[in-house]
């Protein structure tokens, strides 16, 4: 709506209720091009979304100022922003100059409105839904998630390679650089992972080319602190969200599940999606946490050492570590994990 060009990203408090027996609740009002959010302060939660054509004031010249969603509706928001105000009550304003438009103009002002309400809806709130929803998710819950699309990603990789001697070692390995708190689950396929690749659920899944043609655990190392980076700041549950849908993500929120038909073939879009880079300072810093040598996995991704030489030649640890990064016996336990 042009009459709302100065009011556009505005945002103020105000006070909510659903239900007339319900409480009022504060939250955080946002105007939009078609609607009006309603969001919880704390979480940053969408409550509720009103079409800016709709809404009405109850309680014309009085303050705090009171709107509804609509004629007959039982919500309610109370108002004290004086600019929220204004700017609501010129949509109500452009509103009723169109309602008094006869004729064909009339039908193009409401079809206009429609279809701004729908861009909105179909454009711009999927995304606002899936990144907010994933933020809302407890570890169990994306632990489950993890596992189904673990599960749909090996339907292109083989089961995860299952050695004992050779699982017990991968644990080994996780705990040797993360620490025995917030451990990532590690698992290796024989085939269709390129180096390695992040999951829902703190998973990691590692090639067994990683492991099997290198002479030591560093490269491997390397590609896991790359992928937990990549997955702290692009949460992997986001794209998992974006290809069940906006449906399937709404009884995520309602239910605390999700139904594996709706995870199915995600696995297609991690494998073929491209990683973005990780910053050499900021691994470089992981590395040196982890007191493990960064220039195998840079010599790992570049034999020639031409384009990863930040990492060869910034190595927090050149002379070699202040610790073993792992004992040769339990390298070669792991480079049988596949034997089975």
């Amino acid at each position: 709506m042009t009459a709302l060009v100065k009011y556009r990203k505005l945002e103020s408090r105000g006070l909510w209720r659903d239900l007339p027996e319900a409480q009022k609740r504060e939250v955080v009002v946002n105007l939009g091009e078609a609607s009006l959010v309603m969001s919880d302060p704390k979480s940053d939660v969408a409550l509720t979304h009103w079409s800016l054509p709709a809404i009405r004031r109850a309680n014309p010249g009085q303050r705090p100022a009171v709107f509804t969603p609509g004629h007959d509706a039982n919500e309610i928001l109370e108002l004290e922003d004086a600019d929220m105000i204004a700017a609501l009550e010129t949509v109500a304003a452009a509103v009723s100059r169109g309602r008094a438009r006869p004729g064909r103009l009339r039908m193009v002002v409401l079809g206009a409105t429609v279809a701004a309400v729908l861009g909105g809806v179909f454009l711009v709130l999927p995304g606002v839904l899936f990144r907010r929803t994933a933020a809302m998710l407890p570890p169990a819950t994306r632990s489950q998630i993890g596992g189904l699309v673990m599960d749909d990603l090996t339907r292109l990789t083989g089961a995860p390679c299952r050695d004992p001697g050779g699982v017990q070692a991968l644990s080994q390995l996780a705990i040797r650089v993360f620490g025995p708190k917030d451990t990532p689950r590690l698992a290796v396929v024989r085939e269709g992972v390129e180096g390695a690749i992040a999951l829902p659920g703190n998973r990691i899944v590692l090639s067994e080319a990683l492991i099997a043609e290198a002479d030591g655990p560093e490269a491997a190392i390397g590609h896991i602190l790359a992928e937990t980076m990549r997955a702290a700041s692009a949460d992997p549950i986001v794209p998992l969200l974006d290809h069940a849908g906006s449906m399937a993500t709404i009884r995520l929120l309602t239910t605390g599940t999700i139904a594996a038909a709706a995870v199915q073939g995600h696995a297609e879009d991690l494998l073929h999606s491209a990683r973005p880079p990780v910053g050499d300072e900021a691994l470089l810093e992981r590395f040196r946490l982890a007191e493990v040598p960064s220039s195998p996995y840079g010599f790992a991704l570049d034999p020639t050492g031409e384009t990863t030489l930040g990492l060869i030649e910034a190595d927090p640890w050149p002379k070699g570590p202040p610790r073993p990064v792992w004992g040769g016996a339990d390298w070669q336990r792991l480079q049988d994990i596949c034997s089975q």
